[in-house]
């Protein structure tokens, strides 16, 4: 049987590549971890680390044991929430695109953190498909997605809650027009739906895929490279709606696009209904129910 306790500590050693520095962060003795990893390796009768250069590295075994134990430690903090479902506590681990963090969540989560002070809300952000595959695999309890996530079969074991109707704008340099703008595309890596929409643009308008993709890590460094005349993007009217100063580009509507809060079919803890509740409230007039 295996102990939770003990793949808490596996995962931590994974995660930081360290006896050492898992020892650190769970605040153990260091030799009780290399205990409880060994013990673990003697009941499972695999290896699960070599050592590399003084790093701890996932044998083939280990990685496999990884998913699984992230997903059972889930399981298992999912059902203690549930089992106190009077008061909303715990960790809640909540994925989001870059744009609707900066411009969607602030108010929201500094709400929901006043009024339910005992969660401990974990904000990471990734284009939307990644965020659906850390949702599948149990890394996230919730996401914010631009839907649908580009790449992803169907169907899929989600519930969809639509949150926003966001205006999209394609984004190019000053004085340009569809048919002379750059044949390069300014976007966050593959899996962002809004890099999607402007490879699909470019193909419908320019009967070709973009010649090159600048794959940039934020709406600063896409907003720039449209403005030195580099590349054109796609980009939510309310990210343009934070620039102080006005922007040296041309902006031209696109269909909008809706985001979707998604959880894993059947999930369904105090702390993702509040927030939900509570994201709800902020939510614009236009994002209706609809069904999916």
């Amino acid at each position: 049987m295996l102990d939770l306790a003990s793949l808490a500590i596996f995962l931590q050693v994974a995660e930081s590549g360290s006896i050492t520095r898992a020892a650190q962060q769970l605040g153990r003795a260091q030799s009780n971890v290399t205990t409880r990893i060994q013990q673990l390796e003697e009941s499972l009768g695999v290896p699960l680390f070599v050592r590399e250069a003084r790093r701890m590295v996932l044998t083939p075994e280990g990685l496999r044991l990884q998913r699984y134990a992230g997903q059972l430690l889930s399981l298992a903090e999912e059902a203690e929430q549930n089992l106190r479902a009077d008061k909303p506590s715990g960790r809640l681990r909540l994925g989001s695109m870059e744009s609707t963090a900066a411009v969607r969540l602030p108010q929201p989560l500094a709400q929901f953190h006043r009024s339910h002070p005992d969660v401990q809300l974990v904000l990471s952000t990734a284009p939307s498909r990644q965020l659906v595959e850390q949702l599948l695999d149990h890394e996230l309890d919730a996401a914010l997605v631009a839907w649908p996530a580009p790449d992803l079969g169907e169907p899929l074991p989600l519930t969809l809650e639509p949150l926003y109707e966001e205006p999209l704008r394609l984004l190019l340099p000053a004085g340009s027009t569809e048919h002379d703008a750059p044949a390069t595309l300014a976007a966050f890596t593959d899996g962002c739906t809004y890099r999607r929409i402007g490879e699909d643009w470019m193909q419908r308008t320019r009967g070709a895929p973009p010649a090159q993709v600048l794959q940039l890590h934020s709406y600063y460094a896409i907003l720039a490279s449209v403005a030195a005349g580099s590349a054109v993007a796609v980009a939510p009217q309310a990210v343009l709606d934070l620039q102080r100063d006005p922007l040296p580009i041309t902006t031209l509507p696109l269909a909008p696009c809706t985001t979707m809060f998604i959880t894993r079919n059947g999930y369904r803890t105090p702390a993702v209904q509040q927030l939900l509740s509570v994201l709800q409230s902020h939510r614009a007039p236009d994002a209706r129910q609809q069904p999916f």
